[in-house]
């Protein structure tokens, strides 16, 4: 995801700050206290946040951040792999039509929001969810008033929901009381959704948080402010929050006043680690306070965590010899401290993205194979301590449609530079002018040294064959509302996966998801086009993973994207943040963790002052 899971990392402190990756992190909390005795707090990291709005939430971040207090009728569950969906707000899986176009659910009774002031009518006690719930939250990100990044997830999908969307983009008031033959609530607790044509995706799509439920009570009492006022049925309320800086979360009472009944999984994989299923059965969540910082200091981060400040962190570049060995093994002093190292493959994808609209770079398909040719895959390599690999295309190892066939545009000096020329810059430079070619690269995390020395890594590559990088450093928010205004030439972004599917990678593709959609490139090809709308129909299949292919093969050939790397998470991680196990898809996990703060009292008496 850039988004939800729409999935966008930036390049965190440390590399990736397994808070980021993973839903765990870091924190500064120890400096305000632990809390009352035996209160479980749990203190974490996050990148700045844009908000608690789901239909805004369109990066890891936010989507972290909105799956504390909101929910969907389908979560992934936490232990299986591979990945499974299971019931989250339903009663149960739905029973779908034989022609698998009308999928019925059941929704779970005696679940309720929140208590909040915007509940008039009950006195501020939280209300029962009911299925209108989510009729109205789907008809909000479809609302184009809202402006919503997130309607490539219901696009061309719902009966009736297009032109109720075309019906919103006048000046008068969008009419959500006008039906919607797709979206339909059959009694109070039963909700159909209708679908134009097969969705293969569509269960894994009703885990993210463009899905979930949201009163229509708190976006209309709070107006604007909704997107910094969250209103849920989740397992946590939104206790304060100063921007940028600090996010605390409490424990949601309504949980214990309705008696929610959600527990800790009981079944897990063979093989899985018997510690992780110690609390089978006990209901969740386990931590009472949620503390969250932004740090933007990997240094402060790392020595907050050598001193027990912080539960978890990321090793940067700079201490990786130190905190590494040369087969990848946590060093020995560290170990014996209880520190543990945690790595896994990502289904990740990071890249130099052109923008097509540009009339330099999006009209000249030479020019963007001259740049890819020119990107040094080894040095990039070195540079991130060889923790990453440099991607074949746009589908990652470990999902279908994956292929392991060379780039046809490795690195390659002479070849970019002929290319170059090809493209009408021989040696860099303009024929006409005689000026030298000169090209932004937009940039988010102006803050994190690594991340800017990257990009200058990146600038020196192209400055070989004589192409002049023009680095333009944004905050996180500013330079994601650049890419959805279209006011980029160059930028660099990363896809997280939202789901386990290589349409969820080929879709940044589609014309018709061009910014402010996922697909920041703005991007356009008619015959990539055409196999979209055909795949996105088919089951999961051989010929849809033929025809996956096909597509990879078009975009690599195109250029939209420098493919620069798919990362391996390392992150470190104190013994007592228990119940953790990575997941690729961490969205409301956060349930299962538990805190050990005996343990973590012990460790801090012997070491934390070391």
């Amino acid at each position: 995801m850039k988004r939800a899971r729409s999935n966008l990392l930036s390049i965190a402190g440390g590399f990736f700050c397994l808070a980021v990756l993973l839903g765990s992190g870091c924190g500064r909390g120890q400096l305000e206290g632990e809390g009352t005795p035996g209160e479980m707090v749990y203190f974490g990291e996050t990148s700045k946040i844009r908000g608690f709005d789901p239909i805004r939430a369109g990066d890891v971040s936010s989507a972290l951040a909105a799956s504390k207090v909101f929910e969907g009728l389908l979560q992934y569950s936490y232990l299986d792999r591979p990945y499974r969906v299971e019931p989250l707000l339903a009663e149960s899986m739905p029973t779908v039509s034989r022609d698998g176009l009308t999928y019925t659910f059941r929704i779970r009774k005696g679940i309720h929001f929140q208590d909040d002031p915007c509940f008039k009518e009950t006195g501020g006690k939280g209300r029962e969810l009911v299925a209108e719930d989510f009729i109205y939250s789907m008809k909000r990100i479809a609302d184009l008033k809202n402006g919503s990044s997130g309607y490539w997830a219901f696009n061309d999908r719902i009966v009736g929901l297009d032109a109720w969307r075309e019906s919103t983009g006048g000046e008068a008031p969008s009419d959500y009381a006008a039906e919607v033959e797709g979206l339909r609530a059959l009694d109070r607790h039963t909700l159909q959704i209708k679908l134009t044509r097969p969705y293969p995706q569509l269960l894994w799509i009703l885990t993210m948080h463009y899905s979930f439920a949201v009163p229509r009570e708190a976006v209309e009492f709070y107006g604007k402010e909704f997107v910094n006022h969250p209103v849920g049925t989740g397992p946590y309320i939104l206790k304060s929050y100063r921007q940028n800086y600090r996010y605390e979360f409490v424990r949601n009472p309504k949980w214990a006043e309705t008696g929610r009944g959600d527990r800790y999984p009981d079944r897990a994989p063979p093989g899985t680690d018997p510690q992780l299923l110690a609390d089978a059965g006990k209901p969740v969540p386990f931590i009472d306070r949620i503390i969250q910082y932004v740090i933007e200091d990997s240094t402060t981060e790392w020595l907050m965590f050598l001193t027990g400040q912080l539960e978890s962190s990321g090793v940067s570049r700079d201490n990786w010899d130190a905190v590494i060995t040369q087969d990848k093994m946590l060093a020995g002093e560290l170990a014996a401290r209880g520190i543990r190292l945690l790595s896994s493959p990502t289904l990740d994808l990071f890249y130099i993205g052109f923008n097509m609209d540009d009339p330099v770079v999006g009209k000249n398909k030479k020019l963007r194979q001259a740049m890819t040719c020119a990107f040094n895959t080894d040095e990039y390599i070195r540079f991130y301590n060889n923790r990453i690999v440099r991607p074949k295309g746009p589908i990652p190892s470990g999902v279908s449609g994956y292929s392991d066939q060379p780039s046809p545009f490795p690195f390659d000096l002479d070849r970019a530079k002929k290319l170059l020329a090809e493209a009408g810059y021989p040696d860099g430079k303009d024929p006409a002018t005689g000026r030298r070619l000169q090209l932004t690269l937009e940039l988010g995390s102006a803050e994190n040294p690594e991340f800017r020395q990257a990009a200058e890594l990146f600038a020196n590559f192209m400055e070989k064959i004589g192409v002049v990088i023009k680095l333009s450093y944004n905050n996180w928010p500013t330079f994601l509302e650049k890419m959805e205004r279209r006011q980029a030439q160059l930028f660099s972004l990363g896809w997280v996966a939202d789901y386990p599917d290589a349409e969820n990678f080929l879709q940044l593709f589609y014309a018709p998801n061009s910014s402010p959609g996922p697909n920041h490139a703005n991007y356009s090809d008619p015959a990539f086009d055409k196999l979209y709308e055909q795949i996105r129909e088919m089951q999961d299949t051989p010929g849809r993973t033929e025809l996956y292919r096909q597509m990879s093969d078009i975009v690599v050939e195109d250029c939209p994207w420098i493919f620069t790397m798919n990362p391996l998470a390392y992150g470190l991680q104190h013994h007592w943040l228990k119940n953790y196990v990575y997941h690729d898809f961490p969205y409301g996990m956060i349930k299962y963790y538990k805190v050990d703060g005996e343990e973590r009292a012990k460790w801090k008496a012997e070491y934390g002052k070391r």
